[in-house]
């Protein structure tokens, strides 16, 4: 058994042994109060090819595969400090790990390696994104995790946040930046929330060269259906973002927009591409959503023993042709349904129809996703 394996089998073994809370608590030291919390995800996807083999040529039309394995300890203290300390064994490959340090009830200064301020997708936690696959446009536009600088400050109503970066802690994506976002929440109420945001990331293309694409919102999928290949005389790259959500209720609408353009000094034109997708959620079982620092999240149950269930539906679209650059263009639709069972368990079911169109070959896959998910 590898080192990475043995140490995901004595976190669950811990988490099972716990009583049903977020996060398990181990000791304080040093004046810090430090907690575990974790989550594993497996996948499965099933593909009703069209042209393309979406697995690959030669293999078989499904796929199954743990997802992620997050192991995340945290410190709380002393005085107005914090950390925290994130791996995922799977992916081999550091999460946020950084150091906090809040001025007041309304600023903070954020250390180390964190998600980029931009879009709300991709700043909402993990184990509870709406559907299996976060949309298109969050997948090929949204800076995640880098290493950097973070000044965040928030009114009741209200939150901004500027961050300096450079490259991710683990091996990955390159390339310094800076990025902002901006929020404001004109209605704020129990239950009822109005939230409308802007962002804007601008960041130096890695070794000049660039490339965007977008899998068929099948994270197992071994093919991408938009790709603009390699290009390969690119300066920087700049993003603008526009989000809305809006929720009454049990009930949550979110749409986000993505606009960017990239820099290239060897050809007569720059590249512009663009994405973005709307979506609704209903919880069935009656509950409503929370809201911090300007992104939604998602309410324990009810009931843990019968659980909350949600349905969703999604439309996504991105274009990556402009000019010379056929990156094509790809719609897709998401019909999903999650089952967060207790306190530890999340189950979702999603059925996605995809319309394509690269080169002029027309390539309309449909895919079944489930997966499995177990957190504390």
């Amino acid at each position: 058994m590898t080192p990475s394996r043995k140490l995901l089998f004595t976190a669950l073994l811990a988490a099972l042994s716990t009583p049903a809370l977020a996060e398990v608590t181990i000791d304080v030291i040093g004046g810090s109060e430090i907690t575990f919390e974790g989550l594993v995800q497996a996948d499965g996807n099933w593909f009703d090819n069209d042209v393309v083999d979406l697995n690959g040529a030669g293999r078989s039309d499904s796929e199954f595969e743990l997802r992620r394995a997050e192991l995340v300890v945290k410190g709380k203290g002393p005085g107005m400090l914090s950390w925290v300390v994130g791996y995922d064994a799977k992916a081999d490959k550091f999460l946020d790990t950084n150091v906090a340090w809040k001025f007041n009830g309304a600023t903070t200064l954020t250390v180390g390696q964190y998600k980029q301020p931009n879009s709300m997708e991709e700043l909402s936690s993990t184990k509870n994104n709406d559907f299996i696959s976060k949309a298109t446009a969050t997948n090929t536009f949204a800076v995640a995790r880098r290493l950097g600088a973070q000044l965040a400050t928030e009114g009741d109503n209200w939150g901004l946040v500027g961050s300096v970066f450079s490259r991710e802690l683990t091996d990955g994506a390159h390339g310094p930046g800076f990025g902002v976002r901006g929020y404001f929440s004109p209605i704020k109420a129990d239950g009822q929330l109005l939230h409308l945001g802007l962002s804007f990331v601008d960041l130096d293309t890695d070794a000049d060269s660039l490339r965007l694409r977008a899998r068929p919102q099948a994270d197992l999928a071994a093919v991408r259906l938009a790709d603009t290949g390699t290009l390969a005389d690119t300066d920087r790259q700049r993003t603008l973002g526009a989000e809305a959500a809006w929720v009454n209720g049990p009930v949550k609408l979110q749409a986000e927009y993505f606009t960017s353009t990239v820099d290239r000094y060897a050809s007569p034109d720059d590249f512009t591409g663009d994405a973005w997708y709307v979506s609704g959620l209903w919880n069935v079982t009656g509950e409503t959503w929370g809201y911090k620092k300007g992104v939604i999240a998602t309410s324990r149950p009810n009931s843990p023993a019968s659980g909350m269930w949600q349905l969703g539906l999604r439309y996504d679209a991105i274009n990556l042709d402009d000019g010379s650059v056929l990156g094509g263009e790809m719609n897709s639709i998401t019909a999903g349904v999650n089952w967060y069972w207790r306190s530890h368990f999340k189950f979702s079911m999603n059925y996605v129809m995809v319309d394509s169109d690269r080169r002029g070959v027309q390539d309309d896959p449909n895919i079944l996703e489930a997966r499995a998910s177990f957190f504390w």
